[in-house]
Parts: structure tokens; sequence; C-alpha cells
């Protein structure tokens, strides 16, 4: 399951790829990891809050509603545990990412000035 989740989002974020160990070191520290062939979503979860780590389409799939059926299917599992709010960070020049999350609900909350290599990190939540 790792590996084929680490090829996957090697596709997905080639500048930056995390291996089947990073991945399993994840799980074993309490995240939760739901895998399709095309799609991955990576959270964890502390009190009432919950963290996306990582979001991932495979790129010939993207637009095709994955990862809005991915975060719908952590919402779902997030809501059934007690979790009232779920943040997560983004790369404030990935605009189809920032625009999914805003689809689905999501608010920027602040920012974290170069993050990411120099860029601005976007602080988002949405209370469920």
């Amino acid at each position: 399951m790792f590996n084929k989740i680490s090829e996957l989002h090697k596709l997905c974020f080639p500048h930056r790829p995390w291996g089947a160990d990073e991945f399993r070191d994840l799980k074993k520290s309490g995240c939760e990891i739901v895998a399709s062939e095309n799609g991955f979503i990576v959270w964890r979860t502390v009190c009432d809050e919950a963290e996306i780590i990582s979001i991932g389409v495979h790129p010939d799939a993207r637009g095709s509603g994955i990862a809005i059926a991915m975060l719908g299917i952590m919402e779902n599992e997030l809501k059934k545990a007690g979790v009232k709010k779920i943040l997560l960070d983004v790369s404030a020049e990935n605009t189809a990412a920032i625009n999914l999350y805003k689809k689905c609900g999501f608010m920027e909350n602040g920012r974290r000035p170069k993050y990411y290599d120099g860029i601005d990190a976007i602080l988002m939540e949405k209370n469920i």
C-alpha cells in the first residue's frame, strides 16, 4: 500500500516526493490515510481538530472530482469522531488547491510568510 501511495505522491509532487517509509511513519504516528488508484488524503486528528497533511490526485485525473470525494470521505469520518474543525496550509502559488478548498467551504485565516521555500503558506480552516 505505502509503495503505491508513494508512487502516486511522486507523480503529484515531483519536486518533493515522499517515500513509502514516510507514509508508513505517518500511519504509525496516528495519521489516517485514504487512497484510491488516482488519489490520496492524509490527515491527523488531535482532540476536536484535524489537520490535512497531504492530498493528491494523479495529474491525468485532476478535475474529475477525486479530491472533492477524498475531502468528503475524510469529513464524514471526522464528524463521526466528533471533530469540529479541519485545518490546512497550502502554497500561495497553488491556486487550483486554494480554489478547491474554498469550493469545499474552507476559509483563509492567516499566512506563514516564506514557508514553502520562500513562498507564503495560506492557512485555511473549516468548521464542521
